[in-house]
């Protein structure tokens, strides 16, 4: 007999695009992954409402990988069955949750919005689960965006667990950076506090931010792009212009791991990221 699914159901909120940021980057970063893949299989956790997420993930995904396939599987049967008649080739929608009750292991999981219910003490558990289904070269992204996709954060997982942060909006409606820390995904949320490094690195941010100014005349692109690129060096920045060209910065997670001790100021002490580009050093 078949398991109950394992969570509770979403608000259900979802918005046509709403997730194109978090889209764009998974193709770019997993692309390679599933292009090796014999059978390359997304899932789209708690699509919502409506199905428009998991039917722009296909069309986003299969850009990088044409045999691409994508699973929108929710808690909430009627969900499933209102979003039936959108299945075709490639697409199908699955009655179920935290489990992915799939017949083969996906390589990519795309949970946005989804934790933002949950306790601070159970995403740890979550993210395990959900790491457990990946196949070995397998992606889990966690994050949270606005109503209308211009402000995102989330978080990065492979089967060994957090790997990066990921920072992403439209830069024509920032103020400045921080403004992405009601964003902030549950894992991280609560830590914005003085201490905390996410506190930290967002208050560097601004400080880049500000120190850019300058480039304002030249437009918000060329002033994230300057602003990024002080930032990273006293953060463990592990991409580089094409992305921030797009709005973006991903970071280190074990940089903004809650919990992590600030024993150092920034430019008086180093800190390195095993795997990060050339062997980048960052001050924390």
């Amino acid at each position: 007999m078949r398991q109950r699914p394992i969570g509770t159901a979403t608000r259900g909120t979802t918005n046509p695009n709403r997730l194109r940021r978090m889209d764009r980057w998974i193709a770019d970063a997993h692309g390679p992954a599933l292009r090796r893949a014999g059978t390359p299989v997304a899932v789209d956790l708690g699509y919502g409402a409506a199905p428009w997420t998991a039917v722009e993930l296909l069309g986003r995904l299969r850009t990088a990988e044409p045999r691409t396939r994508v699973a929108g599987i929710e808690i909430d049967p009627e969900r499933v069955a209102a979003a039936l008649p959108y299945e075709r080739e490639g697409l199908t929608f699955v009655h179920g949750g935290f489990e992915i009750p799939l017949d083969v292991r996906p390589l990519l999981i795309r949970a946005a919005n989804v934790l933002r219910q949950y306790d601070e003490e159970q995403v740890a558990e979550v993210w395990a689960r959900l790491c457990s289904r990946l196949a070995p070269d397998g992606l889990l992204v966690e994050g949270t965006c606005d109503e209308i996709g211009r402000r995102h954060v989330w978080v990065a997982l492979g089967p060994e667990g957090p790997r990066t942060v990921t920072f992403a909006t439209r830069l024509g409606s920032l103020e400045r950076p921080s403004d992405l820390a009601e964003r902030l995904p549950k894992a991280l949320i609560h830590r914005n506090v003085p201490g905390e490094p996410v506190h930290a690195f967002l208050r560097d941010f601004d400080r880049s931010w500000a120190a850019a100014s300058p480039y304002a005349s030249l437009g918000a692109r060329q002033r994230w792009i300057a602003a990024v690129r002080a930032l990273a060096s006293d953060w463990p920045v592990t991409d580089g212009v094409r992305r921030w060209r797009q709005g973006e910065v991903t970071v280190a997670w074990d940089a903004l791991r809650p919990g992590r001790t600030l024993s150092c100021r920034p430019h008086e002490g180093n800190f390195s990221v095993p795997g990060t580009p050339h062997g980048h050093r960052s001050s924390l």
